[in-house]
């Protein structure tokens, strides 16, 4: 039987999504996304070049850059631009950029760039699936800018989307908040294409091991919230 979170949501219930267009103006695409208390800039600038080991291929590039301004958590941290990046920033950043380069096929891009920024300005919980979800949107915005102006063909594009999911108290639930995410004794993150493939999975024991049939519990409510994340893909903006 479905119980009720604390936080007044169903186990299998995501956080309440919203999503705010041309947060950034000064970028090829952008767009604010919130899941309840977690929200992340997500920004795309293309770029008329390619890494060194891409020049001349024909082929194009997707990468992204991660991070958390100072006052997004609960408390205060320092800027990373003086601290310098930590290893779960690059952790992440690599993630993202991993998945959003299942969208596309490269060679169709041409010798550009696709940078892709995103900044958290509020944290509470599953920040890099907020990321990866919101900044696979900005591409295909960015795509379809590029398409409508004549620059490239149409080209296929996957939708991506990624959601977190954890066992708290025994309990599989998705979506987790900062709350349930510290006391979870499995972590996870799932990352998944628009056809029901997976792109990456994440999944860590805080507590304790759980078995296979938790697992395939957890990669179920995985699966079934970003089925529901995909409906963001059939709004307009």
């Amino acid at each position: 039987m479905t119980t009720i979170r604390a936080n007044g949501r169903r186990e299998d219930e995501l956080r309440p999504i919203s999503l705010e267009w041309d947060f950034q103006p000064a970028s090829d695409s952008s767009v604010l996304i919130k899941m309840g208390n977690t929200h992340v800039v997500c920004a795309v600038t293309v770029e008329n070049f390619v890494p060194q080991f891409l020049k001349d291929t024909g082929q194009g590039w997707i990468t992204a850059e991660y991070g958390m301004l100072p006052c997004s958590a609960s408390s205060r941290m320092n800027r990373e631009a003086a601290r310098g990046r930590s290893g779960r920033t690059y952790e992440i950043q690599r993630l993202i950029g991993r998945s959003l380069r299942m969208m596309v096929d490269l060679k169709l891009l041409g010798e550009r760039t696709f940078r892709v920024d995103c900044d958290v300005i509020r944290a509470d919980g599953g920040t890099r699936t907020a990321a990866i979800t919101g900044a696979a949107l900005t591409v295909r915005a960015a795509l379809d800018k590029l398409q409508a102006a004549g620059d490239i063909s149409a080209i296929p594009i996957m939708p991506v989307a990624a959601i977190s999911v954890g066992l708290v108290d025994g309990r599989p639930l998705l979506d987790l908040d900062y709350e349930e995410d510290s006391t979870a004794e499995v972590d996870g993150n799932f990352v998944m294409t628009g056809d029901g493939r997976f792109i990456e999975i994440q999944c860590t024991a805080e507590g304790r091991p759980l078995s296979a049939d938790e697992y395939n519990g957890l990669a179920g409510l995985a699966t079934t919230g970003i089925d529901q994340l995909f409906t963001l893909w059939q709004e307009t903006r």
